[in-house]
């Protein structure tokens, strides 16, 4: 998926104040997801931010495999879940239960922690490899707002003073980020207050400033009487690794009952993906072939 001119994601650094940052923001790539799920606006909007602060959290991460955020909720609201890795490629979608009634100022608590049974998952997959293990955390939900249950999970998990400002609408889902750097091995804060000041300049950005400004425009207000080195900036993008060969290895793991018992009630089997919207059909010889190829082998009819 091509990389519009918007979608860029910037890191930067406050020596003074031994702060690191990033800003995103997402244009062609978040109307990408807007565009391939009817939801309420305050869900959308929330997924948004979802969206947001996993690019800037993988791109805080020496990680190159991808970073999962899922939102496990008790409410009108089943699922957010959001994939995205560090080079910028980044997927996101969400599950409404049926017949829910949405107030239109909903915020994430009462989406999905209606009955504080809400569990937020952060996990950590680094692909295939002998050593690759992956890392999951799971805690239960904490805050009204994503950016509020983001900072206490990294405060707790990862230990790490982290600030997060997000926003999102139709158009755009952005999002800054601040992390204070460890002082271990001796490290000199030339400014000791530092943190506590920048945490005060950045608060002072809202969210309609976020969506309607740009990062060196956002950037140069707040900081603007800072020391900030930026780094190159990367394109993110909507990315969906879906196929027809993953499906039909998940049909296989299924079982032929399984399978045979669809084609027996429906007629063929009909697989959507959930984050693209993409149709995948099955037909009777289709299925056959599932199950008579080698394992790997999808057949020529699977293509």
């Amino acid at each position: 998926m091509a990389v519009g001119p918007d979608d860029r994601l910037q890191r930067f650094l406050l020596p003074r104040g031994a702060v690191r940052g990033q800003i995103v923001s997402l244009d062609e790539a978040w109307r990408q997801v807007v565009e391939r799920h009817d939801l309420p606006p305050c869900v959308r909007d929330r997924l948004g931010e979802l969206a947001a602060a996993g690019l800037l959290l993988a791109a805080s991460l020496k990680f190159d495999g991808k970073l999962v955020l899922q939102i496990h909720g008790d409410g009108p609201v089943s699922l957010f879940v959001v994939e995205c890795d560090a080079s910028g490629a980044m997927r996101a979608t969400a599950q409404v239960r049926e017949s829910a009634r949405i107030a239109a100022d909903a915020d994430l608590a009462s989406l999905v922690n209606a009955s504080g049974r809400g569990r937020f998952v952060l996990t950590l997959d680094p692909g295939r490899g002998p050593r690759a293990r992956p890392y999951q955390g799971i805690v239960p939900l904490e805050g009204g707002g994503v950016a509020e249950m983001l900072e206490r999970y990294l405060a707790r998990s990862e230990q790490v003073p982290s600030r997060l400002w997000l926003a999102a609408d139709e158009r755009r889902a952005t999002g800054l980020l601040l992390q204070r750097l460890p002082t271990e091995g001796g490290r000199v804060v030339e400014d000791e207050d530092g943190w506590n000041r920048l945490q005060l300049l950045a608060g002072t950005v809202s969210g309609p400033e976020l969506l309607s400004s740009t990062a060196p425009l956002i950037l140069r207000r707040l900081f603007g009487g800072e020391p900030l080195t930026d780094f190159d900036a990367r394109g993110c993008r909507f990315e969906c690794g879906c196929s027809r060969e993953k499906v039909a290895a998940m049909l296989r793991m299924l079982g032929r009952e399984e399978v045979d018992s669809i084609i027996a009630e429906r007629g063929v089997v009909d697989v959507r993906c959930e984050y693209c919207n993409q149709p995948y059909t099955f037909d009777p010889i289709d299925s056959q072939a599932l199950f008579e190829a080698p394992l790997g082998d999808s057949g020529s009819r699977l293509h």
